[in-house]
């Protein structure tokens, strides 16, 4: 029905006087539906089990401040200051069951008595909930990104940083950890804690192979795929990849085999995929490794001049109007697969975008190293609880793609915390009933019934 403009226009433009009364009002009414979520995973009991051999007794638990600590990120806050903000929020004090949130001072401290033992609890307990989602959901085929995203700091004291090498800000001390993630759900497996001025390399032999051990003793029966970077690439690597049967696709780094540019140079015929693509392939291997592979060398047309600088032209191929990539694996299928498989990788580093710019992944809190170890378990927890909550009460709208996208359309978490979870709401108690009320908005009601509902069938 057209309304006129009598109807919608309005002459009222005074400007209210403000007050500050505790009226039972909350700014996080969505919260609710982690409520149900917490409960449903026991989380504050399994916290706490990663903390219980800390003797100090604090009147907060390091568990409680864990958990705080998720609920901070989950909100969409950076620093630890900012729990002065939401401080008298009553959602967010009954879904931490606590009558009063902890001082900044009090968060400090708990991430500085952090010892390493409780990190690693925190680790196992991260991989145990994918693991279950991972059963519960019954893959058939699962692929792991393994790559390391910088954390870099001004603080010149924060323990177990390093000046390693960084483009953008040559000589700031950093972290540089290493991560494991799930294709098909979009969530982080575990993370490699490691200072800044390591290879991409250091430790990740030792990282990988206990990943996907984690995953074999849980999943025997599922194919699993690994994808990663140059910087992973070694005779050793692939060798142990093939040795247990994954399936994979390595990057080839060409300043590390000379006889990669003589190859492409002095190929003449190039089989042609589509108007962009072209290839070539052979069974090939350096002079140093025992074991032949498949080496497949791509040509990609494109109207971009190098803008690298280039080291005497020794080692990368260049030739106007091409950029040349090496890739080995052991995978049977055709160029075009491999290719749309090895590029697949890029859904990872929307993860970690989305881990950097929503979940506050990169913030380093403290000075000390455990518990700034702590904060960013906290950040990918935050991250993989909110998939998880996504994943209860959405069905699957994608099969199993070349890509290997994720299963599940997404929402990220910025989308949910201004579509769910910043809701105003008020506590009251009508015939002795506690009751929770919302604005009337049709789609903030529509949302928050559809994930309460789809998680009390999933219960």
């Amino acid at each position: 029905m057209k309304s006129s403009k009598v109807e919608i226009m309005s002459r009222e433009h005074k400007i209210p006087e403000i007050q500050f009364e505790n009226q039972r009002l909350t700014s996080f009414a969505g919260l609710v539906v982690f409520q149900v979520l917490f409960k449903q995973l026991a989380i504050k009991q399994k916290l706490q089990n990663c903390f219980c051999h800390l003797k100090v007794s604090p009147i907060f638990g390091h568990h409680l401040i864990a958990l705080c600590l998720i609920v901070h990120l989950l909100l969409g806050y950076r620093k630890l200051r900012d729990i002065d903000y939401y401080r008298d929020d009553p959602m967010v004090k009954r879904l931490l069951g606590v009558t009063r949130l902890p001082d900044v001072s009090t968060v400090s401290r708990a991430l500085a008595r952090v010892d390493q033992q409780s990190v690693e609890k925190i680790r196992q307990l991260c991989r145990t909930w994918v693991l279950e989602r991972l059963v519960r959901t019954g893959f058939s085929r699962l692929t792991l990104d393994f790559d390391g995203v910088v954390f870099v700091t001004q603080g010149r004291l924060r323990e177990g940083t390093a000046v390693g090498f960084n483009r953008r800000k040559k000589g700031a001390r950093s972290y540089y950890p290493l991560f494991c993630t799930i294709a098909q759900t979009g969530q982080v497996f575990d993370v490699y804690h490691r200072p800044g001025n390591v290879h991409d390399s250091n430790g990740a032999k030792e990282f990988v192979m206990e990943c996907l051990e984690r995953i074999h003793e849980v999943l025997p029966y599922v194919t699993i795929e690994v994808r990663m970077d140059g910087a992973f690439f070694s005779d050793e690597m692939v060798g142990l990849l093939h040795e247990m049967g994954i399936e994979f696709t390595l990057s080839v780094p060409f300043e590390r085999f000379v006889e990669l540019k003589r190859l492409i140079e002095q190929r003449q015929r190039w089989q042609r995929q589509d108007e962009t693509w072209s290839y070539f392939e052979c069974p090939w291997k350096p002079k140093s490794w025992n074991t032949r592979y498949r080496f497949l060398f791509i040509r990609q047309q494109c109207k971009e001049i190098h803008k690298e600088p280039i080291q005497l032209d020794l080692f990368i191929p260049q030739t106007y109007g091409y950029q040349f990539t090496v890739i080995v694996t052991n995978k049977t299928v055709g160029m075009k697969k491999v290719l749309r498989f090895h590029h697949g990788r890029g859904c990872q580093e929307k993860v970690f975008g989305e881990l950097k710019s929503q979940s506050q992944m990169d913030y380093i809190a403290v000075r000390r190293l455990a518990g700034n170890q702590l904060y960013l378990m906290m950040a990918v927890l935050a991250h993989n609880l909110t998939r998880e909550v996504q994943m209860r009460t959405e069905p699957k709208v994608r099969g199993t793609t070349e890509k290997r996208s994720p299963l599940w359309q997404f929402e990220e978490l910025a989308g949910l915390r201004h579509h769910v979870l910043q809701r105003a709401g008020r506590f009251t108690w009508p015939k002795g009933k506690l009751t929770l009320t919302i604005t009337g908005s049709p789609g903030v009601k529509e949302d928050l019934l559809r994930f309460l509902d789809a998680l009390k069938e999933a219960a």
